[in-house]
């Protein structure tokens, strides 16, 4: 398979997400466990929902504890932030990289005295696609942050903190230096253009970080096929997002619900026909990759 996207991200991710072809080891298989284990909590699966926003999150934060899964909420005031924690579902708080800090500050310190279980910054979100002018986001001016304001940032709070955007093997150990717990594998629906797909470059980024880092991959993944194709390649766990919209504006909670569990189940099946019993179990070697750019 030959890439002709002419620069989109998004398009060259499911691309090259469809060309990753999966070798069958089903004899002798047992049937799979996707127990999660993830910031001091047992998941059903290693499946979150993406950092959205605009969206009715806190449906999204009720149908994603009800299937068991961990949660990530994007852009919004504290008092939004509130209502999703007070669901009781273990909560991501992904902030943006605002120009004012005390709209960082806040969000960080409102995030820890409320019961979040992580944070973090999407640092993608701050340059426009097009220039390299600091982009606004919803009325709000945002600003690229120095490595001295990231690391600022990452102590400025207790709970573990995640850089969202790291998108490269230079990134992910400037951010493992700074003391993130984790980076989110993103180019942010496209903001970069011809940006590697993220579970293509996976195996370079962890061999880099080895166990120090917890990887998420975010972006291109829509079922749980997706999803055993980044964990093979070396995700701890992957986010789901255009695939709970749908379901999130048609069923609410349940809706958010049912998918995840169809993606839970779809990750089951791909890991008994691949022998793999657990996460913990998961095989590079099985993925086969097609595509040539």
């Amino acid at each position: 398979m030959i890439c002709d996207a002419k620069g989109d991200s998004v398009q060259i991710a499911r691309m090259y997400m469809d060309s990753l072809l999966v070798e069958s080891r089903i004899v002798g298989a047992v049937y799979p466990d996707t127990t999660f284990r993830f910031l001091g909590e047992t998941f059903a699966m290693p499946v979150m929902t993406a950092a959205l926003s605009h969206l009715d999150l806190v449906s999204m934060a009720e149908g994603a504890k009800m299937a068991g899964a961990p949660v990530s909420i994007g852009m919004g005031v504290n008092e939004e932030m509130g209502k999703v924690l007070a669901t009781g579902a273990k909560v991501m708080k992904i902030i943006k990289p605002y120009a004012d800090e005390k709209e960082i500050m806040s969000r960080l310190e409102y995030a820890e005295a409320n019961g979040a279980a992580a944070v973090g910054m999407d640092v993608e979100h701050a340059v426009n696609v097009d220039d390299a002018e600091n982009s606004i986001v919803i009325g709000r001016q945002m600003k690229q942050p120095t490595l001295a304001e990231l690391e600022k940032y990452i102590r400025a709070t207790k709970l573990p903190f995640f850089i969202k955007g790291a998108l490269s093997a230079q990134d992910a150990l400037r951010c493992r230096d700074l003391g993130a717990a984790g980076l989110v594998l993103s180019h942010h629906n496209g903001l970069i253009r011809y940006a590697v797909p993220p579970v293509m470059i996976l195996p370079e980024i962890r061999k880099a970080v080895g166990h120090d880092l917890i990887l998420i991959a975010d972006g291109g993944i829509e079922s749980g096929f997706d999803a055993f194709k980044a964990l093979a390649r070396g995700a701890d766990a992957v986010t789901v997002g255009k695939a709970l919209m749908g379901p999130l504006k048609e069923k609410g909670a349940e809706g958010v619900r049912d998918t995840l569990k169809k993606i839970d189940g779809q990750l089951q099946a791909m890991m008994i026909r691949t022998g793999t019993k657990d996460l913990k179990h998961m095989d590079p070697s099985v993925i086969h990759e097609t595509m040539r750019f």
